[in-house]
């Protein structure tokens, strides 16, 4: 995958990432970006730890692998093979796969890696083979040990990547029996094949028959390998081993050709065959010679044999991570929806039963339940009339089922009765009199003809207890203020002395004021304001104790708020 490919899949879960965690997730908006940022942490950490291993892991310079398209078998070769390499670049392409060299086998694992780090796809095509010559071997224990190296590493990487990575185990002499390369593959359920250039592939027992002397001289050396191969070789990959897991290899292959580069005059296998058949020396079991250039010791037609690529390509694997992508986060999306609306369900369902468990005679907590249900009514009807928000879309929204049920429960509110209103408390009235009518100018003796007139306008003013009777004079702004104030509290006076003496009153029912021009009711600038200036208020107000008849318990009259004469 390209680096812009890899920019992309990146930009495409961030955006997926902001609509997920914006629109869908059930938390608060504070929690929503706290994920959102969270998300895009662990998508630039991820694109930083692909950018720093494309740009400083990659150590093996293969320059010559093919496209990523590639899908044939690709076998990374360890073991003696690499030693006889036929050209200096580690690939070597051929018609039905491609070989690449592993020089030292302690690297298979980091080469394998970094293959597959740069052609993800490989992973299914990927074989190794593990090549041992044992002319090129002295010390049996030594090589016993590269073996299980050889196998720790393939287990690692198996299980590190996730894929089989089928093992080939291939055995190869040099002997002066044979003038081409001669192969005898061994593949489970396939039995064993003779290959040669020169024929077609057959049965061992086929090739036997029809090869005369000679073949059965080849056949007896091959024997021999296979022995010394299942012993020294294959049993180290299948033993049991309570570290590393068996590796069970996909095909063994033994091969044998005039020259073998590298070979030891004294081996391992001179050792072994001169201990199991008794002979020191037999001729033609040493190879003709020690370097070729012409004969290769590459078993190609095992290629088609390997498991090759499912033909993704780049762009393919891109789109395919993308679609991955969006399927998650349709699942986020769903599931987050889905949650929202049942904490929606659960949420009304719950007002509606805490609203029916109420008393109809708990006016107030009733009421506070019944506006939380007009709450919600009023939030799934503006949802029926402007749409479904995204977070309880996706056509799982279950709002639709809880609108009746909710209707009618407001429906079944009763209000509770209206509070009785509290009496008005009586207000004073007063009794407002002309004092032109009352006196002479500048006098404050009352008239000889007024006693009719305070007669017919103080009828509603009668002495009750715990009301006191408030005799007030006013005057105009003509004249002394200070004359003014004398004159108004001595004409106060006069008519109190009159209602007093008239009416039989106690003087503690009363209070006398006089305010001289300091309270006009109209403007001074007039006669007629003036007029209405020049006055004698008589009012009754409220006052505890007030009016105490001597030899009477208070108590409330009668008449306590009944309206008084207003003398205007």
């Amino acid at each position: 995958m390209s680096p812009v490919q890899q920019r992309v899949l990146a930009l495409w879960a961030a955006l997926l990432s902001a609509v997920v965690c914006l629109a869908f997730l059930p938390v608060s908006r504070l929690a929503s970006v706290l994920v959102l940022l969270a998300m895009f942490g662990v998508i630039v950490a991820f694109w930083y730890i692909a950018r720093f291993r494309r740009e400083h892991d990659v150590t093996l310079h293969l320059d010559d692998l093919p496209e990523t398209t590639y899908r044939q078998p690709v076998v990374l070769v360890c073991g003696d093979m690499p030693l006889t390499w036929p050209q200096q670049s580690p690939v070597l392409m051929v018609t039905q796969g491609c070989w690449i060299r592993v020089e030292d086998h302690q690297d298979l694992e980091h080469v394998a890696r970094q293959i597959l780090w740069q052609h993800p796809d490989w992973g299914r095509q990927l074989s190794v083979m593990v090549s041992v010559c044992p002319q090129k071997h002295v010390d049996s224990e030594a090589l016993t040990s590269r073996l299980l190296a050889l196998r720790w590493q393939i287990s690692q990487l198996r299980k590190e990547t996730g894929h089989s990575v089928p093992l080939i185990l291939n055995g190869q002499i040099g002997s002066a029996m044979t003038d081409d390369m001669l192969w005898q593959a061994a593949i489970p359920g396939e039995g064993c094949t003779v290959w040669r250039e020169s024929n077609a592939p057959c049965s061992i027992a086929a090739w036997v028959t029809t090869g005369g002397a000679p073949v059965m001289q080849q056949q007896v050396l091959m024997n021999s390998l296979m022995s010394w191969f299942h012993q020294h070789v294959q049993a180290v990959f299948i033993d049991e081993n309570p570290d590393v897991p068996a590796i069970a290899p996909a095909a063994l292959l033994w091969g044998m050709g005039p020259i073998l580069a590298g070979s030891c005059a004294s081996s391992a296998w001179t050792t072994w065959l001169s201990r199991h058949t008794a002979m020191q020396q037999v001729a033609g079991w040493q190879p003709v010679g020690t370097d070729s250039t012409v004969i290769s010791p590459f078993p190609d037609f095992i290629l088609p044999l390997l498991p090759e690529g499912s033909g993704l390509t780049p762009r393919t694997r891109t789109w395919r991570c993308a679609l991955g992508l969006f399927t998650l986060a349709a699942i986020a999306a769903l599931l987050s929806s889905g949650w929202n609306n049942r904490q929606l369900l659960h949420r009304v369902s719950f007002d509606i039963a805490r609203y029916d468990s109420l008393s109809i005679d708990d006016y107030g907590p009733k009421a506070t339940a019944v506006a939380v249900l007009r709450e919600n009514a009023a939030l799934l009807d503006d949802y029926a009339r402007n749409g479904v928000p995204a977070r309880l879309g996706l056509g799982l929204y279950q709002g639709e089922r809880l609108r009746m049920p909710l209707l009618e429960a407001i429906r079944s509110y009763v209000p509770p009765p209206p509070k009785p209103q509290p009496a008005p408390k009586p207000v004073p009235k007063i009794v407002r009199l002309d004092s032109m009518s009352l006196f002479d100018t500048g006098k404050f003796v009352l008239k000889a003809g007024s006693t009719k007139m305070l007669v017919n306008s103080l009828v509603g003013i009668k002495a009750k207890p715990g009301w006191l009777i408030v005799v007030s004079g006013h005057t105009d702004n003509t004249g002394n203020p200070q004359l003014n104030q004398t004159l108004s509290l001595k004409r106060a006076e006069a008519v109190r002395s009159w209602m007093r003496d008239t009416g039989d009153v106690p003087e503690s029912c009363f209070a006398v004021q006089g305010y001289g021009e300091s309270r006009p009711v109209a403007t001074n600038d007039t006669p007629e304001g003036r007029a209405l200036n020049r006055r004698v208020e008589i009012s009754l107000v409220p006052q505890a104790n007030a009016c105490q008849i001597p030899g009477k318990h208070p108590a409330s009259s009668q008449d306590d708020g009944a309206s008084l004469h207003n003398g205007e």
